[in-house]
């Protein structure tokens, strides 16, 4: 019997000790927090599934669901294809294309915080795009973007989807540069136009990448909580209001952990549903090995 080497292992200790610590102890502690009714101010009493119970009969719980799916629905189609065709047309041979790559890379180092700000301002009641709507003859009166029930989660969702767009462009620009140029040499001699060189050859190519992108958008849009903390404070009536957001406002605001854990694991359980879904959907098209 070979004796074990530990030298991997201990080249491992560290990255699970911080693992464990960070990551793997939280859930835990969190999943045990589901079932106690805590306010961190007394000690935890356990209450089994009362929380669990509590949560499906509240009516917000299921409007931020909703607000959650629509989300997910809304970005992750957009951050999976639009930052395809952009890192296409930024990885031809085109004067000026380092500068347009670090203009749609730009949103991504921008701060949320200045992002949410910017975009504040932009949606404002007599800001730059209803001046450019009502200019354009598209509208007659402002519309109240971040201010109307119907319209303020689409508006956060466009945020998003603009500083996620130069993030994934730049995964999709490490796939297009690992295609062989052969292939597209021998698609030009068969007559294949630029189009047909995309669809045939430079989306199957990026598969594993689509795969890898479209995994990591659901569970950024999952989420979500920065944009919509800054510009709507998951308001007006709750209608931009999202599960994570919900979780913030259940243990920080109301002080109930025990309740707000058990949130938390209904949105973990929700995220690895999509997840798995996803990955049989693109797993045997997505297998980057």
């Amino acid at each position: 019997m070979r004796p074990i080497k530990m030298t991997p292992f201990l080249f491992l200790l560290p990255g699970c000790l911080i693992l464990g610590t960070f990551v793997f102890f939280p859930m835990l502690h969190a999943l045990w927090l589901s079932f106690t009714d805590y306010n961190m101010i007394q000690n935890a009493s356990f209450v089994g599934l009362a929380n669990y119970s509590e949560l499906f009969k509240d009516d917000l719980f299921w409007k931020v669901l909703l607000n959650t799916i629509i989300y997910v629905v809304g970005v992750v189609p957009a951050l999976v294809i639009v930052p395809i065709f952009v890192a296409v047309l930024i990885n031809q041979e085109i004067k000026g294309a380092v500068f347009f790559r670090s203009a749609f890379f730009l949103p991504v180092v921008t701060s949320l915080v200045v992002a949410g700000l910017a975009w504040d301002l932009i949606y404002k009641e007599h800001g730059v795009l209803n001046y450019f709507l009502e200019t354009t003859g598209m509208i007659d009166d402002p519309i109240q973007w971040l201010t109307s029930p119907s319209t303020a989660l689409y508006a956060v969702m466009v945020v998003t989807v603009w500083k996620g767009i130069g993030y994934y462009m730049v995964i999709y620009l490490a796939g297009l540069q690992s295609i062989p140029e052969s292939l597209y040499e021998a698609a030009k001699i068969d007559g294949a136009n630029w189009w047909q060189q995309v669809t045939r050859i430079t989306i199957p190519m990026l598969m594993p990448f689509i795969a890898l992108v479209s995994i990591m958008s659901v569970i950024a849009a999952m989420k979500v909580f920065e944009e919509i903390y800054i510009m709507t404070g998951g308001g007006p009536l709750h209608s931009s209001e999202t599960l994570v957001f919900y979780i913030y406002t259940e243990a920080f605001s109301n002080l109930d952990m025990g309740y707000a854990s058990a949130a938390g694991v209904v949105l973990f359980i929700f995220t690895l549903i999509l997840t798995a879904i996803n990955l049989k959907f693109t797993g045997k098209s997505g297998n980057i090995t």
